[in-house]
């Protein structure tokens, strides 16, 4: 064969090779599906070399070379990709420009603090802890969120939320509380205009309510307890304020505990808290401004389901006696 014939035979082998390597599924992909992560800043050059590490495609230059050919070479966007079975390069390269990655539902409960949040974050690999607090105690965020507090705590709305791995923690946050600032809808905030609540203050005694309350038929009563006493200028005595105080967050308290000198207890400063303990619900925001009317100022735990209510600290003792000390220990 002459010169030309075998350069020519060379170049079609390695335009064969080349196109076996870019149509034939990556090692991994041949046995099954596989998620991929991208992370934020890595480049198409980076992207290529992940994906070819990890099994998903055979060659990183053929990677990149689609991009730049299909013009997508700077728009990959971060994420987790999930890749089907048997995906070519082509097959790859397309669902990572579709931008369709993979979501993960967090859960941040009725009741939940800030600290709960954080923990739930970094255990799904959402976001690290120490990013979460930081960002919902940083000044700069919490005036372009329209927060005039010191933390974000309470203002977090309590929902399940479909996040993406790599997402920015104050992102991740700027979403919750936008979801709470949609929720305080014009209506709400007049009727706490109407009780002489500004937003902070709606949000702060709803927090107690909230995790107070077992039986959802309750909050009603609850904040009539709570209204009761602010208007006699009788002390909240409300343990979940002691907890957050504390750091002792759904923990017994002791008697040390209840004498701790902290802005946060009420049981030793009237009125109420500076802020928010938790995130309180849609229903326990409701229950704040349209608490029941009932005489009550007092309430202990029957059992796990209610709340016994009492109107005389007489009848609060008895009631005491019945209900708590007779527990088993």
């Amino acid at each position: 064969m002459r010169p030309r014939g075998l350069l020519l035979a060379a170049l079609a082998a390695v335009l064969a090779f080349g196109s076996w390597r870019l149509l034939t599924p990556g090692p991994t992909l041949a046995n099954g599906p596989l998620v991929v992560e991208v992370p934020p800043g890595v480049g198409t050059v980076g992207i290529a070399r992940r994906l070819a590490d990890a099994g998903a495609i055979r060659s990183p230059e053929g990677f990149v070379a689609l991009a730049l050919v299909r013009g997508s070479y700077r728009g990959l966007r971060a994420g987790e990709y999930e890749i089907p079975r048997g995906g070519s390069t082509v097959a790859v390269l397309s669902v990572i420009e579709s931008g369709r990655v993979r979501q993960h539902p967090l859960l941040h409960p009725e009741g939940g603090t800030l600290t709960e949040l954080a923990a739930a974050l970094e255990q799904a690999r959402l976001a690290r802890a120490e990013d979460v607090l930081r960002i919902a105690a940083d000044p700069a965020f919490l005036r372009a969120q329209g927060i005039e507090a010191a933390s974000a705590e309470g203002y977090v709305f309590p929902d399940t939320y479909h996040l993406v791995r790599g997402m920015p923690a104050e992102q991740i946050l700027s979403r919750m509380v936008q979801r709470m600032q949609q929720k305080l809808t014009p209506e709400l905030r007049a009727r706490a205009q109407g009780h002489a609540l500004t937003v902070h203050a709606l949000l702060t005694l709803a927090s107690i309510v909230e995790r107070e309350a077992i039986a959802p038929q309750e909050r009603s009563v609850i904040a009539a307890v709570f209204w009761n006493r602010l208007r006699i200028g009788m002390p909240l005595q409300a343990d979940p304020t002691v907890q957050y105080a504390a750091g002792k967050e759904r923990r017994t308290l002791t008697r040390a505990d209840l004498q701790l000198d902290h802005p946060y207890n009420t049981y030793l400063k009237p009125g109420l808290p500076p802020g928010p303990i938790a995130s309180p619900g849609l229903a326990s925001i409701e229950a704040t401004l349209e608490p029941a009317q009932v005489p009550y100022l007092y309430f202990v735990k029957k059992d796990d389901q209610q709340h016994h209510f009492s109107r005389s600290l007489e009848e609060h003792n008895q009631a005491v006696a019945r209900y708590r000390l007779a527990r088993p220990r």
